[in-house]
């Protein structure tokens, strides 16, 4: 106890409490259905919920979203800090958006036929999207090829045909694309990964392609954005840490009927399947992980058999030195 009657070790329970109540109450917010998740600082409004819905301040000006995730942890801070949330959604807000929303096709077709009488490069306008009050206009396009291409003509001349609307034109990827489309999947999946649950892309690599044993083939590995498959990454870790337990492709091997060569693995089943030495060309046989072992250590166990140093090997090796 000190002077004042305090419990020392109370201090850094009280610390603690300090502490906590000075990190800020951050909630995440999705904008779309299958959207990504931004995080914004909700501790003017400790007590929203999931499932409510916000308007927060982003950099294109004021967004409806719905409260999707509340982190028991405070997220790691970006350089820029979190954006704000200002307030809670009223139903008003809600039916403005969807009158907004339905306006959409419209801002879309209007903007697709002033691009069509400029004669502009091979521009794709994918999407138009309007904040929930109509203040803000995004126009979602893509375009192939790595050159960069000025919109500022189009872009002004939807400027003047919503007047009272911000308008701003936004290059998106072939995946980006594809998720708005949506369709069918390169392997026949009613609806694409992307479109269905991925709220976000993963970088996808050839090696991941190869760490399954996937054709490599492009009809076998390309998506319908014309990029490498999202799913290349489903399994990938499941193959590659089965695969670090398994002897690799062409190492000899020694197993229950005798010596051989590894041709081919099953990652997921833990198997391997040899060419023994013994046998014609084209025989194989499925051994599991197990049963194997691989040829350089029984050779090295064997050499050790032939010329056993009585456990003085390391004295003979410092008199060989010498």
């Amino acid at each position: 106890m000190d002077k004042k009657g305090q419990d020392f070790n109370s201090r850094p329970f009280l610390l603690n409490g300090i502490i906590a109540a000075m990190q800020p109450y951050i909630i995440g917010i999705r904008f779309n259905q299958i959207g990504k998740i931004y995080h914004f600082n909700s501790s003017d409004f400790p007590e929203i919920k999931v499932g409510e819905h916000v308007i927060v301040d982003t950099a294109r000006g004021d967004h409806l979203g719905e409260v999707v995730q509340i982190p028991e942890t405070t997220p790691k801070n970006n350089k820029g800090g979190w954006k704000k949330v200002i307030r809670r959604a009223t139903p008003r807000d809600l039916l403005l958006s969807q009158t907004w929303k339905a306006k959409e096709t419209e801002a879309l077709i209007d903007c697709r036929e002033i691009a069509s009488k400029m004669k502009l490069p091979v521009v794709k306008i994918i999407k138009a999207d309007f904040n929930f009050d109509g203040s803000h206009l995004s126009y979602l396009y893509s375009h192939e090829g790595d050159e960069k291409i000025n919109l500022n003509k189009l872009r002004n001349a939807m400027q003047k045909h919503f007047q009272n609307t911000k308008v701003e034109m936004r290059q998106i990827g072939p995946r980006d694309v594809a998720k708005i489309i949506g369709g069918l999947g390169a392997c026949g999946i009613e609806k694409r990964c992307c479109t269905k649950f991925l709220t976000d892309f993963s970088p996808i690599s050839i090696k991941m392609a190869k760490a399954q044993g996937i054709s490599l083939a492009p009809s076998e590995i390309t998506g319908m954005c014309g990029r490498l498959r999202c799913c290349l990454i489903y399994e990938y870790e499941a193959y590659a840490k089965a695969r670090k337990t398994l002897p690799k492709r062409k190492k000899r091997v020694v197993t229950p009927k005798g010596e051989g060569r590894v041709i081919d693995l099953n990652p997921l089943t833990e198997t391997v399947i040899v060419q023994l030495d013994d046998e014609v060309r084209g025989a194989r046989h499925h051994f599991h992980r197990d049963e194997i072992e691989p040829w350089n250590e029984r050779e090295a166990l064997r050499r050790k058999a032939e010329n056993p140093c009585n456990g003085d090997c390391e004295k003979k090796k410092d008199e060989q030195e010498k």
